[in-house]
């Protein structure tokens, strides 16, 4: 006998659906005019952003300093001036010679690439359909529309210039303020919420600021030793361009997983393009083998607490933030992935049963922010 179903339960079910559709709808429209504030004032939250970045990177130094009896406000100018120092030796000794080779390593991208066009087309894969050379020759073509752009750029774009010196400047300001001042950060803000808010935002911030430091460290210290991992391999195999393509797998490095694809791809290319096939299959072991010390050697030893995220969770949050804001998005999905999670992690210890969550008596309430 065929059961019928109870109007009384399907109205039930119509409505909590309708609520809760009604109450995600609600959420999408905070999180688009959130997005779109942050939008229209990024002109403050880009240079907001970098100071925060550049804090977690010399606040240890700081630290250091502020423990053998410095004054804050001496702790963070001798720190300020010091990374001026090793960022200006930074550029006069990479970012120039970078500069001056980016153009051939550039033309050794596109070559390499026509190479391996060309070896597709022959035996025994043979791919030489119209299709396949329609969609290289599209892809050639946006290339060098984006390099046209990128040269206009450069020729005309002083305003462009002057909004990265004073994105730099603000930042480093920043970077001065929160070293000096972070650690009387989250008692002010304790002072200015009500309520629960006065233990819960700050206790938020404090997770977000240890998780964000984590992040910055671990993969500045993993993206430096692969940079000179790599860069030796390709130095004694007399491929050029090595300091272009060492800087590029460092700065790769702060785009997990696709950073590391495309660094070692671009690796790969150059040695197939200047010392052939055989150089290019050793680099690429020498990228394997790197990239397999780093994620089981060097990325523990270094990283003592993971972000807590999935890599299918790290790879869809890197390919959204670089299809929505480009590189500058592909750089900062990671650490807001992770500092959402953080929320998230949060919020769901404060709704569950501590008779059924082990670990939510308070004991794991984190470290004071930049302490």
């Amino acid at each position: 006998m065929t059961a019928t179903l109870s109007s009384t339960k399907t109205r039930a079910a119509l409505r909590t659906s309708a609520r809760v559709s009604a109450e995600l709808l609600l959420v999408l429209l905070m999180l688009t005019v959130t997005l779109w504030v942050v939008g229209r004032m990024w002109s403050v939250v880009w240079p907001l952003v970098l100071g925060l970045l550049l804090t977690t990177l010399t606040w240890p130094l700081t630290r250091f300093l502020r423990s053998r009896g410095w004054k804050p406000a001496l702790a963070a100018s001798v720190v300020t001036v010091l990374f001026l120092l090793v960022a200006a030796g930074a550029v006069a000794l990479i970012a120039v010679p970078v500069a001056s080779q980016s153009g051939e390593l550039t033309d050794g991208v596109v070559e390499g690439i026509q190479k391996l066009r060309e070896w597709a087309a022959g035996p025994p894969l043979n791919i030489g359909d119209a299709q396949i050379n329609k969609a290289f020759d599209t892809a050639v073509a946006r290339a060098q529309d984006g390099l046209g752009s990128m040269v206009t750029t450069v020729v005309t774009g002083v305003s462009t210039v002057v909004n990265g010196v004073v994105t730099a400047v603000l930042a480093l300001f920043l970077m001065f303020f929160f070293l000096k001042d972070g650690p009387r950060f989250l008692p002010w803000l304790a002072r200015q919420l009500p309520g629960r808010l006065a233990t819960d935002v700050p206790t938020v911030a404090a997770r977000g600021w240890d998780t964000l430091g984590s992040f910055v460290r671990s993969q500045a210290a993993v993206g430096l030793l692969d940079a000179v991992l790599i860069g030796l391999g390709l130095w004694v195999l007399g491929v050029p361009l090595v300091l272009p393509l060492a800087v590029l797998t460092f700065v790769s490095a702060f785009v997990p997983i696709i950073g590391a694809l495309f660094a070692g791809f671009v690796a790969v290319l150059i040695a197939l393009v200047s010392n052939g096939l055989t150089d290019a299959l050793i680099v690429l072991a020498i990228i394997v083998v790197v990239q397999q010390l780093e994620g089981n050697v060097f990325q523990p030893m270094i990283q003592s607490r993971g972000l807590g995220l999935h890599a299918a969770v790290i790879l869809l949050a890197v390919t959204l933030g670089g299809s929505l804001v480009g590189i500058v998005g592909s750089l900062l999905a990671v650490p807001i992935a992770a500092l959402i999670a953080v929320v998230w992690n949060y919020v769901r210890e404060q709704l569950s049963d501590p008779s059924q969550e082990p670990g939510t008596d308070g004991s794991d309430t984190g470290a004071v922010v930049l302490s």
